[in-house]
């Protein structure tokens, strides 16, 4: 791994299947992302983005190849150390916010934080408060999702990200389901957050419009990089 990288992949490999059945989504990839980068992951449907970043986020594991982050060699690791890694240092946004219903905005934004402690603090509330401040959603701390745009839902969903103030944040599509205004919306959020704390982003898209918007393009096409 190259000594200023957040994160080191070496000839990573993922098939599903055995035999006549395996199907390699994922073809020897090599890739290193720098804390602070904001990079957009670009590629036809079926190229492997969606995989790649489940990789990457630890929620899957390579058939082979080396994942490093932050030093930690997470091939290497058991799956309570991958959890827990992945519970203290990435944070996921996805097309759809997965936001639970019967909970506040300020519930769900808790949650990785109370899921990682075992129960909620009021050093979490607050933590989860100042983040709704961040995204510009401190009026609606108390609703739920229903009585939210699908714009406010997402940003809730950036703001769950962070809550334990992760090292890398991994989005799959996350303004696929937002019109025009307000993906821009969501996206000027990223790149202000980005700026602001160095969090690193990887954000899988298919729009160009956002693509052009990150300050590094990875292209994957048939599970390769090009």
């Amino acid at each position: 791994m190259s000594g200023d990288a957040l994160l080191s992949v070496r000839s990573l490999t993922k098939t599903f299947g055995e035999g006549e059945a395996a199907a390699t989504v994922i073809h020897g990839i090599d890739l290193d992302l720098g804390s602070g980068e904001l990079a957009a992951l670009i590629g036809p449907s079926g190229s492997g983005k969606s995989t790649l970043l489940t990789i990457l986020g630890t929620l899957l594991k390579p058939s082979s190849g080396t994942h490093q982050m932050l030093g930690v060699d997470l091939t290497a690791a058991s799956e309570a150390e991958r959890t827990r890694f992945r519970n203290e240092n990435i944070g996921f946004v996805f097309q759809f916010h997965h936001l639970l219903p019967d909970l506040t905005a300020l519930e769900n934004v808790m949650i990785p934080a109370a899921a990682s402690a075992g129960r909620e603090t009021a050093a979490m509330r607050a933590g989860a408060a100042e983040l709704l401040d961040a995204v510009g959603l401190a009026d609606r701390r108390h609703y739920r999702p229903a009585a939210m745009s699908g714009g406010q839902r997402q940003r809730v969903a950036v703001a769950r990200a962070l809550m334990n103030r992760p090292a890398l944040v991994l989005a799959d599509e996350p303004t696929g389901n937002l019109d025009r205004q307000s993906a821009d919306q969501v996206m000027a959020l990223i790149d202000t957050i980005n700026a602001s704390t160095g969090c690193c982003f990887l954000i899988s898209t298919h729009d160009e419009h956002i693509s052009a918007r990150c300050r590094r393009r990875v292209a994957l096409l048939d599970g390769r990089l090009v």
